[in-house]
């Protein structure tokens, strides 16, 4: 959303000799009207302009624009990072989607009986609501700590892997529940066109950033690793 943003936060090198590469980096705000920022869009799958190439060309900020101390940026970034994976579970998003699910399930039939009596639909779709509830409860363990004053650690990584698969498992079943009326176009059967299962497919599309933005799953697999279980 760069194209909407007036302030930008970027991690500069400022000094290259230190010994290990996540030091001497440091932590400025930027103006995005700061002569030499430029914004170039980056389409996604689903045809919608929410990510950008964000270019820096001889940009010059302000000494009170740094944030903390200079050299100390990474250590602020990790801070707002474990707040951000937090909040990427988005566990009641989650929970509204799997009530949609299974009313679509309930509405759309095979073989004359509706879908969610199918076994093998059935499930899929109890097995992501079995990892949801597990994801609820772990987010609760871990807003109860930082009710107790303790910021989040390298464990909450653990939301950002499970919450972001189980939203494009939901998205994927969503799509299979209703077949060909999740394309965004009327298909020639059908009499009419509803307007949320047809933004279905482009929402499949979308979702597939989520298990990269916040840092890619795999990358927080290797924090957890090293981090949590010292590997």
């Amino acid at each position: 959303m760069a194209q909407f943003a007036d302030w930008i936060f970027c991690l500069v090198r400022t000094d290259p000799h230190t010994p290990k590469k996540q030091e001497g980096i440091s932590f400025l705000l930027m103006d995005m009207k700061t002569p030499g920022i430029t914004i170039r869009p980056l389409m996604l799958m689903d045809g919608r302009h929410e990510v950008n190439e964000v270019f820096f060309d001889d940009v010059k900020v302000p000494a009170e624009n740094l944030v903390h101390k200079e050299g100390d940026g990474w250590t602020v970034a990790k801070y707002l990072l474990g707040y951000e994976r937090m909040g990427t579970g988005q566990v009641g998003a989650s929970k509204r989607d799997l009530a949609r699910l299974k009313a679509l399930a309930t509405e759309q039939l095979k073989n004359g009986k509706p879908l969610i009596d199918d076994p093998r639909f059935r499930d899929k779709l109890s097995h992501v609501e079995v990892e949801l509830m597990a994801l609820e409860i772990t987010n609760l363990r871990f807003l109860d700590q930082l009710r107790s004053g303790r910021a989040p650690g390298a464990e909450v990584s653990l939301l950002k892997i499970r919450g972001t698969e189980i939203q494009q498992a939901l998205t994927e079943l969503m799509v299979e529940a209703v077949g060909p009326l999740a394309q965004p176009f009327k298909p020639i059967e059908a009499a009419d066109l509803d307007e949320f299962t047809a933004a279905l497919l482009p929402r499949y599309c979308n979702y597939r950033k989520t298990t990269i933005y916040a840092g890619s799953n795999e990358i927080q697999r290797n924090i957890i690793a090293k981090m949590s279980l010292g590997l």
